[in-house]
């Protein structure tokens, strides 16, 4: 029987089994084949280019498209407002476990393992043609002022992490230095928060978030992404949906 938990910070406290009401889950949380994570600064004249074309990703509903935006260009003269230190921590993670080492920005990584130029839809395409696409179907319902996150048990050995990601489906930032002074940026589905639920061995899983630990500055959107390894060690994500709050 699938567990369930409450989250009143970033930590995940068990508490016993939760009836949830019926909800009906968000029509865009579809059968996805890829999570796209665009690593992007707005102190990167590349950058916009690759944020417009995230932007048009988001109507395939095949693709999960995230911004995470570093903070490793702030000393050209702008500090990024969205940047989390933790975005720089992860993009760093995946060239190692890919033994590239390339990070830079516009960087692309899809579903955990390939990257690609963040403003080439053929390359972006590519790989998430090429790569195994997510097997593990995420389902995410809001109701009750909680979000409830069930994985279903799955033939999975690797075992891996469950993380929810609050979201600002749009946001858009004036530039006032550095690389793009003077330009508006809108930004598409940027992660505000990773916050671990769980970790995961093929056993079926619940877990329910109150809205309001989750709902702050903007956040109208929750991602959940189910990752072989960890954070520190990622590897293939192999479940994930986005679903809107509102």
């Amino acid at each position: 029987m699938a567990t369930s938990r409450v989250l009143f910070s970033l930590i995940a406290t068990a508490v016993g089994l939760v009836a949830l009401p019926s909800a009906k889950a968000d029509p865009r949380a579809v059968e996805p084949r890829a999570v796209i994570e665009l690593f992007t600064s707005q102190g990167c004249s590349s950058c916009p280019a690759a944020d417009k074309l995230l932007s048009e990703l988001q109507s395939d509903p095949s693709f999960i498209p995230l911004s995470l935006a570093i903070d490793y260009w702030d000393y050209l003269g702008w500090k990024d407002t969205l940047a989390l230190p933790g975005h720089t921590i992860r993009q760093r993670a995946y060239s190692q476990m890919r033994g590239d080492r390339e990070v830079y920005t516009p960087q692309a990584v899809i579903n955990g393992v390939a990257q690609a130029i963040g403003s080439d839809r053929s390359q972006i395409e590519s790989a998430a043609q090429n790569h195994s696409p997510l097997s593990v179907p995420v389902k995410v319902t809001v109701a009750d002022q909680r979000v409830s996150v069930t994985v279903p048990s799955h033939d999975e050995t690797a075992g891996g992490e469950i993380w929810l990601c609050p979201v600002m489906t749009q946001v858009s930032v004036g530039i006032a230095r550095g690389e793009n002074t003077g330009r508006t940026i809108t930004y598409t589905n940027v992660v505000r928060r990773w916050i671990k639920l769980g970790a995961w061995n093929g056993k079926g899983e619940t877990f329910t978030v109150p809205i309001d630990a989750i709902k702050f500055d903007g956040v109208d959107a929750v991602a959940v992404i189910l990752q072989n390894g960890s954070a520190t060690q990622p590897g293939p994500i192999i479940g994930a949906t986005i679903t809107s709050l509102n």
